[in-house]
């Protein structure tokens, strides 16, 4: 049995203090200990941080998010580790507790439900991220394509998907530390895809325990027309599918013996 206190939680922020501020001053961690890695942010982000009572690593420029997380794994000192962005509050002590026998229980990574702020659901557990998936999933519609397949939020016990969103996963600390933490290649999107993809290929499921619940705002810049995050979300695709080839294509995924252990636990109870 874990307490709060085998816990370190990882944030990353970017000029968020607002965000820190509304979040984070609600969430209640217990004795775990909570770190927050800056990337150069301009706003008070690592005093506002410092105040709620992370402690924080600061950076002088803006790597991306995955040499943020990493920078903070670094420095982890307890058994569990948990990613979980500024724009999410964690719930309580006993929700780290639930999350560490799970992923103890199967040893996998885990990820809690996400919700928006009004209660609704996020589809956070999500299954082979194929690009007919993820075009249905921004909704254009292709008939053939069952946007259960990809994405779903309707999960009501611990259950076995392909990756989870990186807003709030985690594990064992030497589990992140095997799988050498993020792939510091994608400064910002797909990052968990690939997380999630390698640790079931090191033969580490991944695991949606929907019994925690933590609220997500969710500030998804892709879904406004900017350039910036897109020219971010196009870079990450080109090199996730590059890196993942039987992942271009649902005839390619079928033949694709990585992936046939994925594959066949997916969707299904994690009992």
């Amino acid at each position: 049995m874990s307490s709060s206190a085998d816990w370190t939680l990882v944030t990353v922020t970017y000029n968020s203090a607002a965000t820190l501020r509304r979040c984070w001053t609600a969430a209640n961690i217990g004795d775990a200990r909570w770190i927050v890695v800056d990337n150069a942010s301009t706003d008070g982000s690592v005093d506002v941080a410092r105040s709620l009572g992370a402690d924080v690593v600061t950076r002088t420029r803006n790597d991306g998010f995955s040499v943020a997380n990493n920078a903070g794994l670094a420095v982890v000192e307890t058994p569990w580790v948990m990613f979980v962005n500024p724009d999410v509050t964690v719930g309580t002590p006993a929700d780290l507790d639930r999350l560490a026998a799970t992923a103890a229980r199967h040893g996998s990574l885990v990820a809690p439900r996400l919700i928006h702020p009004d209660g609704t659901d996020q589809r956070n557990g999500r299954g082979l991220p194929l690009p007919t998936h993820k075009i249905r999933h921004r909704g254009v519609r292709l008939p053939w394509v069952d946007p259960d397949d990809y994405a779903r939020a309707d999960l009501d016990v611990p259950t076995y998907v392909a990756w989870a969103i990186g807003a709030a996963i985690g594990g064992p600390t030497t589990l992140l530390r095997s799988l050498r933490g993020w792939d510091e290649r994608y400064f910002v999107y797909y990052e968990d895809h690939d997380l999630g993809l390698r640790s079931w290929a090191s033969g580490h499921p991944v695991i949606l325990d929907p019994v925690v619940s933590w609220v997500h705002e969710w500030q998804r810049e892709t879904a406004r027309l900017r350039w910036a995050p897109w020219r971010h979300e196009l870079r990450s695709a080109r090199r996730f599918y590059a890196t993942y080839p039987g992942l271009r294509s649902a005839r390619r995924a079928a033949h694709d013996g990585s992936l046939r252990n994925l594959s066949r636990h997916l969707w299904s109870e994690a009992g």
